[in-house]
């Protein structure tokens, strides 16, 4: 059932503000077809939208009285069988901002409200044509910017997740019943429930529920970017070399000590995975007081990424390496270290053989050696960032966590099947089980949709574009 409003006609622009070649209006509600064929004029005589065939187009004008605002093509898509399961016009016009403003204006007053932002992908799940998670991947496949974050959201678009948690429902549902049944027979002292197979589903579920919940660290990285700080001396190449990575001059590169006096970041894809790349402030002794906040946040930095690339000038090399080692390697527990020798073209192969061994052979980390001037084996450093990203290979059939909401709902159902699991061994009553059961059912329903609240979906869908 729709709540109050989304009963309503809306209308939105479902293409990207600005000018562009074609715009594209979307209309959705009961009243679509009779408030868009009010305003439309079509080039075949006796033709009206109402009649026309749905997934079919029509060629005509959109007109304000006599006057016509513009030549459009219209698109039919008839309830139940349309992305919101109601009937809906799909207007592609011209892509002046005028004739789109127009065009919203004469809609809105024949009757159609203006959408709010996602509330064609609301009436979709309000409409059963998708559950909650597929709702929200909408918006994951929409805001994709890498080949790893448009597979993961495609993948759960298509509902394979969905079907997956569905079915942990339903053995869990099934022994839930059969529990209840106990306590409604509670003074015959009868069993319904096999305790033995009942342990045997709770361990594989606790498995398949700790499987998602790990995949979640992957899913996050792909989403958001794997974050790397680039850190190092001053005049080493770091901004060189972040200017090569996302091809465009996007730090100030000079002879000067100490130009990038504050974090620089962008993001780039390397066969498909996202790295949020940081270029810091280099690392030096200094008197001024901008330059020195700009080290600070250098230190912050490196707390936070998940991978630290040191640059290291192959023609400096000096104490000052061990002093900043002792800085850098302190902070990086936990974290992957990739050491980049820079300015290699300046040496020859004995020089590097001579550096590799006398002054970086105590340091566990991966070691390339290259020139960001020249652009030689920056593609060694790509494959080393991959390598200490350590993301897996994402097939079709493969189901990553990467909404922090799915995640949070599957680490609570994962702690009430633990416990269920714990007293079970422990031979604990069966309303205390029951209620272990019913709280894992409520958590994984809470991710799909079959449990929530109008507070969880304005939540979700506000989050999107509009005339999605």
């Amino acid at each position: 059932m729709m709540k109050d409003g989304l009963q309503d006609t809306v209308c939105a622009v479902s293409t990207p503000a600005g000018t562009g070649g074609i715009a594209i209006v979307r209309v959705s509600g009961t009243d679509a077809l009779t408030i868009c064929d009010a305003l439309f004029t079509p080039r075949r005589k006796n033709h009206c939208l109402s009649m026309q065939t749905a997934y079919t187009m029509s060629y005509g004008a959109i007109c304000d009285g006599e006057e016509v605002v513009d030549e459009v093509l219209i698109a039919v898509f008839r309830a139940p069988h349309s992305f919101t399961g109601e009937d809906t016009v799909e207007i592609t016009c011209h892509g002046s901002l005028y004739v789109q403003q127009q065009i919203m204006q004469l809609l809105v007053r024949e009757g159609c409200r203006i959408a709010m932002p996602g509330e064609f992908t609301q009436r979709a799940f309000l409409s059963g044509k998708m559950d909650l998670s597929q709702a929200e991947a909408v918006a994951d496949l929409i805001a994709s910017s890498s080949a790893g974050m448009h597979r993961v959201a495609l993948n759960q678009m298509r509902g394979g997740f969905s079907c997956e948690l569905a079915q942990i429902r339903e053995q869990l549902l099934h022994f839930t019943s059969l529990v209840e049944l106990e306590l409604d027979f509670a003074e015959e002292d009868v069993t319904f429930a096999d305790r033995s197979q009942l342990t045997q589903s709770a361990s594989a579920i606790k498995t398949h529920l700790s499987r998602l919940v790990q995949s979640f660290s992957w899913g996050n990285a792909i989403k958001n970017g794997i974050p790397v700080v680039i850190v190092g001396e001053t005049n080493v190449g770091k901004s060189t070399l972040l200017n090569h990575l996302l091809n465009e001059e996007k730090a100030i590169v000079s002879e000067i000590h100490g130009t990038t006096r504050d974090v620089i970041e962008d993001v780039i894809s390397i066969k498909g995975i996202s790295f949020r790349f940081i270029d810091t402030a280099g690392l030096r002794d200094t008197d001024n007081e901008v330059e020195m906040l700009g080290i600070e946040r250098t230190y912050q930095k490196i707390t936070q990424a998940s991978i630290v690339v040191w640059m290291i000038d192959a023609t400096q090399f000096s104490e000052k390496i061990e002093n900043i080692a002792e800085k850098i390697i302190p902070q990086i527990k936990g974290k992957q270290l990739i050491i980049v020798i820079n300015k290699v073209d300046r040496l020859t192969l004995e020089e590097q053989q001579v550096l590799d061994a006398e002054f970086l052979p105590q340091i566990p980390a991966r070691r390339i050696y290259l020139s960001a001037k020249y652009k030689q084996n920056t593609e060694a450093l790509e494959a080393a960032l991959l390598d200490a990203a350590g993301l897996p290979e994402i097939n079709d059939s493969d189901f990553i966590v990467s909404n922090v909401r799915h995640y949070e709902a599957l680490s609570k159902a994962l702690e009430s099947i633990c416990r269920l699991e714990d007293g079970l061994q422990q031979g604990i009553a069966s309303d205390l089980m029951a209620q272990d059961i019913r709280e894992c059912i409520h958590y994984l329903g809470e991710i799909t949709g079959e449990i929530s609240t109008n507070e969880i979906l304005e939540n979700i869908f506000k989050n999107f574009c509009i005339g999605k």
